[in-house]
């Protein structure tokens, strides 16, 4: 791919070289893509069809991007600063163009689109509110540029405000409301002319942590209740695992996995997704012997573990162990696990529920385990010699991505 054909592609936003708004490629884009079947456009809101994207001609920041999104679905895009998310999510609103590829919503490429052609709503960090204006003239300003009767704009305004709760706050202006409250405004806007698509970019991020635990339940449920499909981006790993259907993990602009939370969490299929979804304790050793489902990995220094082989690329090949925390058994029974070592105790940590302790083991400083704390507040100290042991199935052989 030249660097002078992804200059020219940027700021073109196709390869005919039109303006990037232009009349004529936005006539071309009205009619369906002959290759979305009557089937497809109707299970299917969004595709992307080999999407790429970048600023410098040289470095792409979403590379190759192949991903459909049914109607009515909860998608979360999650990943680190700089993994591509919020630039993904910026193309399908429009406020970026492709480099490559083609962005099709219900069928139709939206490439060349503007973004007040899309009928998209949008909910940002900031809330974006107009501070002049109160609140029922804030929700009412999508629907006056829709041109709906007055009398229409009173029945969604109202619908709207009670939806989020906050008919009572109608002629309050922006500034006279919490940080919640304003979040739940912007909600009510992007909501109010009845989009078939809404997107939302860290929309939490700036509210503390028990308001935001709330919000995000306000918003699953407000999902639920209208159907309406909902593309999310965070960098908050439990916001993803909290409120959607489907996660799409990023890192260095490719789609490291997209699945279920739970099938995230319990299957990860490689190393960065392991250690981004939920704490993670990583064991690096040799592939030595592989039989089945399993192998055996050795650890240099400690000895062999029995793992599940997940992804991995062959005996004598390096890989990386995972294992959750929580799978992690205190002073197992002999005999009744295949993974079993002693390890010093490191440190304590209450949290009211669980306890968390850190040990030293196989050559980590660093593994923790996690035991309600019924089970191990009394039965381990700093110093403290135990032993500990897992599952073969609970321990992940994997590659870095």
């Amino acid at each position: 791919m030249s660097t002078t054909r992804l200059a020219t592609d940027r700021h073109t936003g196709a390869s005919s070289g039109q303006p990037r708004w232009s009349a004529e490629a936005v006539r071309a884009e009205a009619q369906p893509d002959s290759a979305e079947t009557a089937q497809d456009v109707l299970d299917t809101l969004v595709k992307f069809a080999g999407v790429q994207k970048t600023y410098d001609g040289e470095t792409l920041v979403v590379k190759d991007l192949n991903l459909t999104i049914p109607r009515g679905e909860f998608l979360t895009m999650l990943g680190p600063s700089g993994s591509g998310k919020t630039t993904t999510l910026m193309m399908l609103a429009g406020f970026e163009v492709p480099t490559r590829g083609r962005i099709l919503l219900e069928g139709h490429s939206i490439n060349n689109r503007p973004p007040h052609k899309r009928d998209i709503g949008m909910v940002f960090q900031n809330y974006a509110l107009f501070p002049h204006m109160t609140v029922e003239e804030n929700l009412a300003f999508p629907l006056k540029v829709r041109k709906l009767s007055t009398a229409e704009t009173e029945a969604k305004i109202k619908q709207a405000l009670d939806m989020v709760r906050l008919g009572a706050f109608a002629k309050r202006r922006p500034g006279q409301l919490s940080g919640g409250q304003q979040q739940r405004v912007a909600l009510a806007r992007a909501l109010v002319f009845g989009p078939k698509l809404v997107l939302m970019d860290e929309p939490l991020g700036a509210l503390d942590k028990q308001l935001r635990e709330q919000m995000q339940l306000e918003i699953k449920h407000i999902h639920e209740s209208l159907g309406v499909t909902v593309v999310y981006v965070t960098h908050d790993q439990s916001e993803a695992l909290t409120m959607s259907n489907r996660i799409a993990v990023f890192n260095d602009g490719v789609i490291q996995q997209l699945a279920t939370p739970a099938e995230l969490y319990e299957r990860p299929r490689n190393a960065f997704v392991a250690q981004f979804i939920g704490e993670n304790n990583r064991l690096q050793g040799n592939v030595v012997a592989v039989n089945g489902a399993t192998c055996k990995v050795e650890i240099p220094g400690a000895g062999n573990v029995l793992a599940l082989a997940v992804n991995i690329e062959g005996v004598g090949k390096p890989t990386v162990l995972s294992l959750r925390p929580e799978r992690v058994k205190l002073n197992p029974i002999p005999g009744s696990l295949p993974n079993v070592f002693n390890a010093q105790v490191a440190e304590l940590i209450y949290l009211g529920d669980h306890l968390r302790i850190r040990v030293s083991v196989c050559g980590h400083d660093d593994f923790v385990l996690k035991l309600p704390n019924s089970e191990g507040l009394a039965r381990v100290e700093p110093g403290a010699v135990i032993t500990i042991g897992w599952k073969a199935e609970d321990c992940r052989a994997l590659n870095a991505p």
